[in-house]
């Protein structure tokens, strides 16, 4: 895969993740855990664990990609298949991390924009976003790339002494953008 540009975000690259990339990673994700409900993660896993989540995703042919602006990782997602059983093997979940303080820049556009085409290549012909703690911030950056509400699961999350809903989000792989 080559790094995307645009003028909108000309310092800012798409590519696949590295396993090199795990310690970035890992404090982006550790920084949404502590602070955040986008995950119902209470611990942030270690730098080893995300080398070893790189490794799996990408060894499955699944896409995993990163943001990069100013040789610094400023994002990233992937997609991995939305349940083990067989029959979901053409719908997949996405997950996007953007770092703290480049919130609202595009980059998770530009991210979420370049995780549909991988997944769509990679023969996913559906996509779901499990949004934890039904952020409207991350419903409304699905909702720009196409995502449709497909559901809400009310109070099944307990997270900084509130209770959290879940909202689930689709989008279809298989037309044109």
């Amino acid at each position: 895969m080559t790094v995307l540009r645009t003028t909108s975000l000309p310092d800012v690259g798409v590519r696949p993740a590295r396993v090199s990339d795990a310690q970035a990673i890992a404090a982006i994700y550790a920084h949404h855990v502590a602070h955040g409900t986008a995950t119902f993660d209470t611990e942030a896993p270690d730098a080893a664990a995300w080398e070893e989540k790189i490794a799996h995703i990408t060894a499955r042919g699944w896409p995993f990609l990163v943001a990069e602006r100013e040789g610094q990782v400023a994002g990233y997602c992937y997609a991995t298949q939305f349940r083990e059983r067989a029959a979901y093997a053409r719908t997949c979940e996405d997950s996007i991390y953007i770092r703290p303080g480049l919130e609202g820049t595009g980059i998770g556009t530009r991210l979420l924009t370049a995780l549909i085409a991988a997944a769509r290549a990679c023969g996913f012909e559906q996509m779901i976003a499990v949004l934890g703690g039904a952020g409207p911030v991350s419903a409304a950056l699905h909702a720009k790339c196409g995502f449709a509400e497909a559901g809400r699961l009310r109070n099944v999350g307990f997270k900084f002494g509130r209770r959290l809903d879940t909202l689930y989000m689709q989008r279809d792989l298989t037309g044109e953008d």
